[in-house]
């Protein structure tokens, strides 16, 4: 039997103790954070399912795994002797995890999760669903305490500040501005628990989750005081002086669920339901009266300003050249039969951390060879790695924490010779990044509104792929950044309605896999930035801020329209004018030169 096997095993002894039918694990932390610390990665450690994203439903006599179409070849490997099914969501016949539980709950039967992993919304329709069913929602523990014995301990990073060159807004005018938000809604405290809200507001960084600069913390705001919960020894004496100047006290982390329940009777609380855990909307007082609306901080973080957009060009010109480097090196080394998916992803990482202000990766990176790159998130290992063969496709997506701001690249690259087919389907993933990034658009479109430009040459050709196409990315903050993205279905990513803004950073990225075969992607990151003003609308169009060039042995240029071509020449030629003069060697230099030379 399976390790995975024996722990599931436990939980359902532990579930028929307390009379529980089933038990919800999902990719959460107390925060709702997109990526977890190590503590929080129950749902792996009980399935072995590695991927960011997936949620198990483990029942008396079975479980299963509903994960997303980046990981249904990822997910069927790690899944294999473990007893658990694969639910592969959004396939035809495929109920979500809801439609599951509400044909399976019978009458009286009972839910449970731990409380504080679900948000409000998760938890007001399961509570309802269960008092439905005449039965019982029970989230007042985490089961897997007393079973998982070797549980890493909570994070508890040192906390860094971001100076204001960096950022151009200070702690104290970005709290003045929730204040002013919370106005509008006539609320008179505000409950922030996403970390990197909080990172955001109060201009703060740490490493509490690997890759997303963040410190596990919550923060309520009142007009007269901030109250920043967080673990003790996190944040040192010189950072607590600092935030106390803009009127922010600090507390134990733990505290804040006993310390709402002391809320006055009458406030009026901003918070939103999609992201404050279940656990502590439970523990405030029955009289007060909630808002449910997005953090105002979220909007205002993903509108970099000025100094934020100009450190992001910086940042990606420093990305340029550790990218340029790379691929320089993994296509003259490839031939000595030395390079692997491990040490390759080792060397992209060596190139990046050359530059100083680079403090750590955005995200593992995905260095994937051949079939690999047709699992969406791959990401090798040093004990489970494919070697690189000089032939076909080599894929890597990796980014960079920098102090001047957050990068996010894909390239496929030619390691050998290609296929006319390969040759062909990266043409048109290439022409769909290329339609994207000329866009011009009206102000109030949304990312769902342009996703064809991306899609529409593979759609002509039957092909598409199974996965958003832009998200939005944090300054020295999350990688994946709402509240918009670019995806058609607006019903699955509702940020996809939401007007792209100035100051925007967002990917453009679109890709196609072919299972056991080979995964191509192209993605740049776009500035939304506003273009002219007329009678007809305030246009609105993108600054390409990544600077790589794209691989010109995979392009066919006939498949090309006239302006798509001119674009990607012109591209290239900005690409070598800022990245050439920061390489040193002769032979880096000398590469660029032919990978961005004219295509005719």
């Amino acid at each position: 039997m399976s390790e995975n096997r024996e722990r599931i095993l436990k939980l359902q002894e532990k579930m028929q103790e307390l009379n529980i039918d089933m038990y919800l694990v999902p990719t959460a932390d107390f925060h709702q954070s997109e990526y977890v610390g190590d503590y929080f990665k129950a749902r792996k450690w009980l399935s072995g399912f590695s991927g960011s994203a997936g949620t198990l439903l483990v029942t008396d006599d079975q479980a299963y795994l509903w994960t997303d179409g980046r990981y249904f070849i990822q997910a069927a490997k790690e899944l294999e002797d473990t007893g658990v099914t694969l639910m592969k969501m959004r396939e035809p016949g495929v109920p979500t995890v809801d439609e599951f539980l509400e044909m399976n709950l019978v009458k009286g039967s009972c839910l449970a999760c731990d409380g504080r992993v679900i948000s409000v919304s998760q938890g007001k329709a399961y509570k309802k669903m269960m008092e439905d069913k005449e039965g019982r929602f029970y989230c007042q523990e985490d089961l897997l305490d007393g079973i998982w014995n070797d549980r890493p301990e909570l994070s508890k990073e040192p906390a860094y500040l971001v100076d204001i060159k960096y950022v151009g807004t200070s702690r104290e005018e970005k709290i003045e501005m929730v204040r002013r938000a919370m106005k509008k809604y006539e609320a008179d405290v505000h409950i922030l628990s996403s970390l990197d809200d909080i990172a955001w507001l109060l201009n703060i960084r740490g490493n509490d989750i690997i890759y997303n600069p963040v410190v596990l913390s919550y923060v309520i705001v009142k007009a007269d005081e901030v109250t920043f919960y967080v673990q003790d020894g996190v944040v040192s004496d010189e950072i607590k002086n600092e935030l106390e100047k803009a009127g922010v006290v600090l507390r134990p982390y733990f505290a804040i669920y006993e310390e709402v329940k002391t809320l006055a009777k009458d406030s009026k609380i901003l918070l939103d339901e999609g992201v404050v855990n279940y656990t502590l909307f439970e523990n405030l007082p029955e009289e007060v009266t909630t808002v449910n609306a997005m953090n105002p901080t979220k909007p205002a973080k993903a509108m970099k300003n000025a100094v934020e957009m100009e450190n992001e060009r910086i940042a990606h010109i420093k990305d340029a050249r550790a990218m340029c480097r790379f691929i320089y090196w993994l296509k003259k080394t490839v031939p000595e039969g030395t390079v692997d998916e491990y040490n390759a992803a080792e060397k992209s990482r060596e190139f990046r951390e050359e530059d100083k202000d680079c403090l750590d990766l955005s995200f593992e990176t995905i260095c994937a060879y051949g079939s690999n790159a047709a699992m969406c998130h791959y990401a090798p290992s040093k004990e489970d790695c494919a070697k690189v063969e000089s032939k076909g496709f080599f894929l890597i997506d990796s980014g960079g924490q920098y102090w001047q701001g957050t990068t996010d690249i894909t390239r496929t690259i030619a390691v050998g010779p290609l296929s006319e087919e390969e040759k062909k389907h990266f043409t048109l993933v290439l022409k769909g990044n290329i339609r994207l990034a000329m866009a011009k658009f009206p102000y109030g479109v949304g990312g769902a509104h342009l996703d064809i430009l991306a899609r529409g040459a593979l759609w002509d050709a039957g092909l598409d792929f199974n996965h958003g196409t832009g998200h939005g990315v944090g300054y020295l903050l999350n990688v994946h950044e709402g509240p918009q993205n670019i995806n058609w279905n607006s019903g699955i990513r509702p940020g996809g309605m939401i007007p792209l803004e100035e100051g925007v950073l967002i990917s453009d990225e679109p890709g196609l896999y072919l299972e056991g075969k080979y995964g191509i992607r192209c993605e740049n990151l776009l500035m939304c930035k506003k273009a002219e003003k007329n009678d007809y609308a305030q246009f609105m169009n993108f600054e390409v801020v990544t600077l790589v060039p794209f691989e010109r042995e995979a392009i066919i240029p006939e498949l090309l329209g006239e302006t798509e071509l001119k674009w990607l020449n012109e591209y290239h030629k900005h690409v070598y004018e800022v990245v050439e003069p920061l390489l040193e060697n002769k032979e880096e230099k000398e590469w660029l030169k032919e990978a961005t030379a004219e295509i005719k």
